[in-house]
């Protein structure tokens, strides 16, 4: 009976560590920047990268992002996700639409902002005023490759 119970649990826990890394919380208290090392105070302008047996990287601005890309490509399983600016919601990086709108006060003074879809840049007002950036703009070499959030 106790072989079975050890069994079931290790199936268990292999089972929770499987699967493609998925985005974690933002505490907007303790989470800093891992390029500026500023505390994350606000998610909506938030990214970051996961990736198996690693701690998340955060980033408080889009900017951030790029430059964190630049200095420390991600690992071939990373996920890269990117706050929807309307709603909050986490997006893979390369499912995104970026937009700069430059009136936005953002971070790192970037501008950037990312949404999960048309319709959710649409629906934010700040957007009317902004220009579409192409994903490569924002995630470098990323956008051209490693994997950013694909399943």
């Amino acid at each position: 009976m106790r072989a079975a119970i050890a069994v079931l649990l290790a199936l268990g826990a292999a089972a929770c560590a499987s699967g493609p890394p998925q985005p974690v919380a933002v505490d907007t208290i303790n989470d800093q920047c891992a390029a500026c090392r500023m505390v994350i105070s606000d998610p909506g302008f938030a990214a970051q990268v996961v990736a198996p047996g690693e701690e998340p990287r955060l980033y408080d601005d889009l900017q951030c992002l790029r430059d964190g890309l630049a200095a420390a490509p991600p690992a071939a399983a990373a996920r890269i996700f990117v706050a929807d600016h309307r709603t909050g919601a986490w997006v893979a990086a390369d499912r995104a639409f970026y937009v700069r709108i430059p009136d936005l006060a953002t971070p790192m003074a970037s501008h950037w902002v990312a949404y999960a879809d048309e319709e959710s840049r649409r629906a934010d007002p700040y957007a009317a005023a902004g220009v579409a950036l192409a994903a490569s703009e924002v995630l470098g070499r990323a956008a051209a490759g490693a994997p950013a959030g694909s399943p």
